[in-house]
């Protein structure tokens, strides 16, 4: 086990929004998306030592949501390319500067605590550890649901295909691997061999500082994919697989269509 000094979590939550301006405020179920994602990070970060929570925002309304919700608050820039930036900026403002930063993003209400938790332990685990994200093993029924889902919205869902030191080979926008002969293997195991990845990133600080100088990658390029510069920058990612355990899932909430069946689930729940 690797000891750890300083942790953030860091919640990037922009204001403006070209689907849903104010988003970060908006409400689910009678409480902000905001509120919601800060008390995962508290959740996360409780009995644990030197862990800071932090909003990192560029708006005032922002600010004070946060503050009032227990979390620090963190202005930065409005000019931020992405939330890496953005995340990177805070850390550098802390009292405390931080070794390793959580980047847990503030439209994901639905992110369970223990996937941070389990980002942090690799850290913990592996000293080598320059960037940590997770994955989820799909069963049968999800892959069939995420290939319906490709067939109106082909860039919604993300797979990783990952080595047997659990670090990461690749990710895309397709649905990786390709499976020959899927109907006998359906027969023999219960869970398929795609894993989706989960938008939940840790960062050792200075790979985090040399992740914003990179120029843009070819392959980050073609597929939209910010994780990619990593890989093409020969930075490895190690992964950890975490499962829902039957809680309700679902990709960043970017649409008043995604607030209403952010509602629908915490009511099926």
């Amino acid at each position: 086990m690797t000891q750890i000094q300083n942790i953030a979590i860091i919640m990037p939550a922009r204001f403006g929004s070209t689907r849903l301006p104010g988003k970060p405020l908006k409400l689910i179920a009678g409480k902000s998306m905001l509120s919601r994602v800060i008390d995962i990070a508290q959740d996360a970060a409780e009995g644990l030592p030197h862990v800071q929570v932090a909003v990192a925002t560029d708006h005032e309304e922002i600010i004070k949501h946060a503050e009032a919700c227990g979390a620090q608050a963190i202005m930065t820039d409005d000019t931020c390319k992405t939330g890496s930036d953005r995340v990177l900026q805070a850390a550098l403002k802390m009292k405390t500067v931080p070794d390793i930063v959580i980047n847990l993003q503030g439209d994901a209400p639905f992110t369970p605590a223990d996937f941070v938790r389990s980002v942090i332990d690799v850290f913990h685990e592996h000293s080598d550890a320059l960037v940590a994200t997770p994955v989820v093993n799909l069963s049968w029924e999800e892959l069939d649901k995420i290939r319906e889902q490709k067939k109106a919205t082909p860039f919604s869902g993300t797979t990783c295909v990952m080595g047997k030191n659990g670090k990461a080979k690749w990710f895309s926008k397709n649905i990786l691997p390709a499976i020959r002969k899927e109907e006998k293997l359906r027969l023999k195991e219960e869970k398929s061999p795609v894993y989706r990845h989960i938008g939940l990133y840790g960062y050792r600080l200075n790979a985090l500082k040399k992740f914003v100088t990179l120029p843009e990658g070819h392959f980050e390029a073609l597929e939209g994919l910010e994780q990619l510069r990593f890989l093409e920058n020969d930075m490895d990612i190690y992964t950890t697989v975490v499962d829902y355990e039957g809680r309700p899932a679902m990709n960043g909430v970017d649409s008043p269509e995604d607030l209403a069946r952010a509602e629908a689930l915490l009511k099926s729940a």
